[in-house]
């Protein structure tokens, strides 16, 4: 008996844990997003976590963008990021290193990888 509580605790803790550690996308990421022509220019996400639902910026070089309708559930997440008139979908996965996240912008499918910023 004492056994099984033990494994059921030891269970709780770790996945607690996980969860915590997966929890940890809040924050600045950025990449270099690749247009439909095949330039290539730099983007930002700041990204806000409430329990599942996910809010933040995105920011280029046009200005700076709410994000809306925004999703994290495992290791996955997606949210619109509503630049001027348009709403564009984002689906991404983020990785248990904890420093980037597949991200797969609009219905181009454009995909980019997301590195977390470091603070200066």
């Amino acid at each position: 008996m004492k056994r099984k509580i033990l494994t059921t605790v030891a269970l709780i803790l770790t996945f607690g844990a996980a969860f915590g550690y997966f929890g940890g996308i809040d924050g600045k990421w950025s990449a270099m997003l690749k247009g439909p022509d095949g330039n290539e220019f730099p983007i930002s996400y700041t990204f806000k976590t409430d329990g599942t639902a996910l809010s933040g910026k995105v920011t280029s070089s046009i200005g700076s963008f709410d994000i809306s309708d925004g999703v994290v559930k495992g290791d996955s997440l997606w949210f619109t990021a509503n630049i001027n008139t348009m709403k564009i979908k984002n689906i991404g996965r983020y990785y248990a290193d904890g420093d980037s996240i597949s991200l797969r912008v609009g219905t181009r499918s454009t995909h980019t990888t997301l590195k977390r910023a470091m603070d200066k």
